[in-house]
C-alpha cells in the first residue's frame, strides 16, 4: 500500500489518540480508536469500506510488530522483565535498598543519584530507562518519592541525555541523517556541531539537578509529591504479585549489582561486536557503536544477564531451579502492559508516517510558510515538537523533517544551518518527551511502576517549562545569525529566574499554609 495526501487529516488519528487518552486516563483502548481512524481515513480515502479499513489497521500493526528491530524491543523488555522479577524473588533489590539508603540519606540524595545514573547510562535510551528504573525504584520508595517524579526523572535522563551523547545509539542515527544533507564532513562531525545548540537536552538536565537540588515540585506532580510524603502513597502501578514472604531473606548487594552490571557489560559488548568492532575491518569503538543494532544487543545482553544470574542464584539456594524457570514466566507477564501500549504506539505511529503522510503534510506547510528568517530556529523548533508528538517518535520526526529544514536554510539562511538543524533535534525530543505515545515515555512510566498517563500529565509542565525557555534562546539565535553565548546565555538565565521565581512563590505558599495550620491549632 502507498502513501496517499489527505493533508489535515492525516494529523486527526494522533490528535484523536492523545485526546482520549488525557481525557479518560486510558491509553490503550484511546490508541485503538486512533489506529481505527487511521485505517477509516485511509480506506475511505482510496474508495474503501470496514473491511479496508481494519485490514489496513492490522496489517500495519502486524508489519510494525514483525520488523526486527520492533520485535527485539519486545524480546529484550521480556528478558529484562524476567530478570527483574528472579532478582526481586533472590532479595537482591530488597538488600539493595537497604544498603542505598545507609549511604543516600535523603531524599535529594536519592533524586540526585537517580539523575546522575541516567547521565552515566548513554549508550541507549530503553536501556537508560529500564536500567535506572530497576536500580533506583527502592531507594526512591524509601524516601517518599513519588513514581511520577521517578518517572519524570528516568524520562528526563534518557532521550535528552542520548541526544547529545557522541557514543550512543542515537548519535548513530542522528549522525548518518545529518550527513546525508551535505553540509558537514562526516557524521562525528554532524553530530557535534549541534550540540552545543541543542537546547532542549542541555537544558533540560540542567532543570533536573536543580530540581533535586533544591527540592522544588510544581503543577500536578507537586500533589503527587504532597501525597506521597504525607500518606505513603507512591501512586505506585503493581507489576509483580510478589510479597514479602516470597522473597528471600539471604539476598545480597551483590545480588543485584551482579545481574544487572552483567546487562550492562554484555549489552555493550554485544553493540561492539555486531557493530563490527572485532570485524578486522579497524574500526574505532565509535565507529562501532555508530554501526551496531542496538535493540539486537540488548536482547544478547539480557539473555546473558540471565545465565548469569541462574549461575549466581540457583547454587546458592536463593531461589530454586523451579523458582526460578517460574520466576522467568511471572516477569515476562509482568511486561505484558508495556508490549500491548508498545505494540499500539508504533502501529499508529507507522499509519501515520507511512500511509497518511503526516510529516509529509507538515513539511509542506513549513515549505509554503514563507518565514522570516530570524524566526526560523523558533519555528522549526516549535514544528518539529509538534511532529514528534502526534506520530510518537524522535527519530521518525529527523528522518522526515531534517531534509526539508535543510532546503528551507539553503534558500532562506544557509549561516543558520547548524542552529535550525540543532532546533528540529531538540523539538523532536521535547515532542517524544511529551507525548504519551512514545516508546520512551511509555518505558519510563513501566520501569517506574508509574501510571502511564499520570506520567504524562505530570511530566508535561516541566517539560514544557524548559520548552518555552528554549524558543525564546532560538528567537535569540535567529536574531543574532547564532551567536552561541548569547543562545545560551539567553535560555539558560530565562529557565533559571523561572525555576527561582518558582521556588520562592513555592516557599511562601508553605509558609502560608504553616501559618495557617498554627492559627487553626491555637
Amino acid at each position: 500500500m502507498e502513501t496517499i495526501d489527505v493533508g489535515f487529516l492525516s494529523l486527526v488519528p494522533p490528535l484523536i489518540a492523545i485526546a482520549l487518552a488525557l481525557i479518560t486516563k486510558e491509553v490503550i483502548s484511546s490508541l485503538i480508536i486512533g489506529i481505527l481512524s487511521g485505517g477509516l481515513i485511509y480506506a475511505l480515502s482510496t474508495g474503501g469500506g470496514l473491511i479496508e479499513m481494519t485490514s489496513v489497521s492490522f496489517g500495519v500493526m502486524a508489519d510494525t510488530v514483525g520488523s526486527p528491530g520492533k520485535f527485539n524491543i519486545i524480546l529484550f523488555l521480556a528478558l529484562l522483565g524476567a530478570l527483574v522479577y528472579v532478582v526481586t524473588k533472590a532479595g537482591g533489590s530488597r538488600a539493595y535498598g537497604t544498603w542505598a539508603t545507609q549511604k543516600l540519606k535523603s531524599k535529594r540524595s536519592a533524586q540526585l543519584a537517580t539523575s546522575f545514573l541516567g547521565m552515566i547510562i548513554f549508550i541507549d535510551d530503553y536501556f537508560n530507562c529500564l536500567t535506572v528504573g530497576t536500580v533506583m525504584k527502592p531507594v526512591t520508595d524509601k524516601y517518599n518519592v513519588s513514581r511520577a517524579k521517578l518517572a519524570y526523572l528516568i524520562d528526563a535522563t534518557a532521550a535528552p541525555i542520548c541526544i547529545i551523547a557522541p557514543i550512543s545509539s542515537w548519535a548513530a542515527a542522528v549522525g548518518a541523517t545529518l550527513y546525508e544533507t551535505g553540509a558537514f564532513q562526516n557524521e562525528l562531525q554532524a553530530f557535534m556541531a549541534t550540540i552545543p545548540y541543542n537546547l532542549y537536552a542541555l537544558l533540560t538536565i540542567f532543570m533536573v539537578i536543580m530540581l533535586s537540588v533544591i527540592d522544588l515540585d510544581f503543577g500536578t506532580m507537586e500533589k503527587e509529591q504532597i501525597r506521597a510524603e504525607e500518606t505513603g502513597d507512591l501512586g505506585a502501578v503493581r507489576t509483580t504479585d510478589l510479597t514479602d514472604e516470597d522473597i528471600s531473606d539471604k539476598g545480597t548487594v551483590w545480588d543485584l549489582i551482579l545481574p544487572i552490571g552483567s546487562l550492562i557489560v554484555f549489552s555493550i559488548l554485544a553493540m561492539l561486536w555486531n557493530g563490527g568492532l572485532w570485524s578486522g575491518e579497524g574500526l574505532t569503538v565509535a565507529e562501532a557503536f555508530g554501526n551496531c543494532d542496538a535493540s539486537a544487543a540488548l536482547v544478547l545482553g539480557g539473555f546473558w544477564a540471565l545465565i548469569v544470574t541462574f549461575a549466581l542464584f540457583v547454587p546458592r539456594k536463593l531461589i530454586s531451579f523451579r523458582g526460578f524457570m517460574e520466576g522467568i514466566g511471572e516477569g515476562i507477564k509482568s511486561m505484558v502492559p508495556a508490549y500491548i501500549i508498545l505494540t499500539l504506539a508504533w502501529t499508529i505511529g507507522a499509519l501515520c508516517q507511512d500511509y497518511l503522510g503526516t510529516g509529509a503534510y507538515v513539511g509542506h506547510l513549513v515549505q509554503a510558510s514563507n518565514m522570516p528568517q530570524g524566526l526560523i530556529p523558533a519555528m522549526v523548533f516549535l514544528i518539529a515538537a509538534g511532529l514528534s508528538f502526534s506520530i510518537g517518535t524522535a527519530w521518525g520526526t529527523f528522518g522526515i523533517f531534517i531534509p526539508i529544514v535543510v532546503f528551507i536554510c539553503q534558500a532562506a539562511a544557509p549561516e543558520l544551518i547548524t542552529v535550525t538543524l540543532s532546533a528540529a533535534l531538540a523539538g523532536s525530543v521535547f515532542g517524544d518527551h511529551c507525548s504519551p505515545i512514545s516508546d520512551t515515555t511509555i518505558l519510563s512510566s513501566t520501569a517506574a511502576g508509574c501510571d502511564h498517563i499520570k506520567h504524562v500529565s505530570t511530566q508535561i509542565p516541566y517539560a514544557v517549562t524548559v520548552a518555552l525557555c528554549c524558543f525564546v534562546g532560538y528567537l535569540a539565535a535567529g536574531f543574532s545569525m547564532g551567536n552561541l553565548w548569547l543562545t545560551l546565555g539567553t535560555s539558560m538565565i530565562l529557565l533559571c529566574v523561572t525555576l527561582f521565581t518558582m521556588h520562592r512563590l513555592t516557599m511562601r505558599r508553605l509558609d502560608r499554609e504553616a501559618e495557617a495550620a498554627v492559627e487553626e491549632a491555637e
